[in-house]
């Protein structure tokens, strides 16, 4: 079948649970503090609404086992609408379809959107070697704004900080092995895209004053990749827009936190 015919495809409904111990070990791989105790600490503790991607996650593998898309693929951006908080603890019924699937020519981007009553989430992935199926393109990508120069701040990451975020759920070896990464040319395993965006998240909350579990939007676009144990430069404006650059290079773009 053609990339196209993957539109609009139901990807299952599962029943995912977890406990505190998980909540807590997320907070601390996106680089919450130990005296953050609110998102460290059981009898206080306010679940990230990031962690829901973590949830999620079983739905683009499962586009990737059905054979939409093969190792090649990479995830170009995420999106996370928050409905309402995640609880300490529980299950959640997730709910996950293809949505748009657009033909780039050479290559295919699909849209895997997973919902529940808590988030609406939707993962963008650029499939090389799957267009050419006569689809449309899908939207262009807007014109960065002129904003001027925006508040400079910054992201640490810690050098264990990949091999932690690996126990949330993405264990794809680039993020753990040097051969497995030096294969797609990074000779040091590289962070995992979702986590340096979290991380950004907890940065943009504490410079505003706001609570990180009060995020309500979040958007990036994964640019380049990030080596555990990099400090990045965060650019931000008053509308929660920004960008995380690398020694000078972007590697999260078209960024965009909302806190309630």
């Amino acid at each position: 079948m053609n990339s196209g015919e993957w539109a609009g495809r139901s990807l299952g409904t599962r029943v995912v649970g977890y406990d505190d111990r998980d909540a807590i070990l997320y907070a601390l791989a996106v680089g919450a503090r130990a005296d953050d105790l609110d998102l460290v600490f059981e009898d206080r503790l306010r679940v990230l609404p990031s962690f829901g991607l973590t949830l999620a996650q079983w739905a683009p593998d499962v586009l990737a086992e059905a054979g939409a898309y093969g190792d090649a693929a990479v995830h170009g951006s995420q999106t996370l609408e928050v409905h309402g908080p995640l609880p300490r603890s529980g299950e959640i019924t997730l709910n996950a379809r293809v949505g748009d699937v657009w033909d780039k020519g050479t290559a295919s981007v699909f849209e895997v959107i997973v919902e529940c009553a808590q988030f609406t989430a939707m993962w963008s992935l650029f499939a090389p070697g799957t267009g050419g199926f006569g689809g449309e393109r899908g939207p262009a990508r807007a014109t960065a704004a002129d904003r001027g120069s925006g508040t400079i701040g910054a992201v640490p990451t810690f050098p264990t900080q990949a091999a932690l975020y690996r126990l949330t759920g993405d264990r794809h070896h680039i993020h753990i092995d040097p051969e497995a990464s030096a294969r797609i040319g990074q000779p040091i395993p590289i962070l995992q895209g979702l986590c340096t965006l979290a991380a950004a998240t907890l940065v943009m909350a504490r410079d505003r004053g706001a609570h990180p579990a009060d995020l309500t939007s979040l958007h990036g676009r994964f640019s380049g990749p990030v080596v555990p144990g990099d400090v990045l430069e965060l650019e931000s404006w008053p509308d929660g827009a920004f960008e995380l650059r690398r020694h000078g290079a972007q590697v999260i773009s078209d960024a965009k936190a909302v806190f309630a």
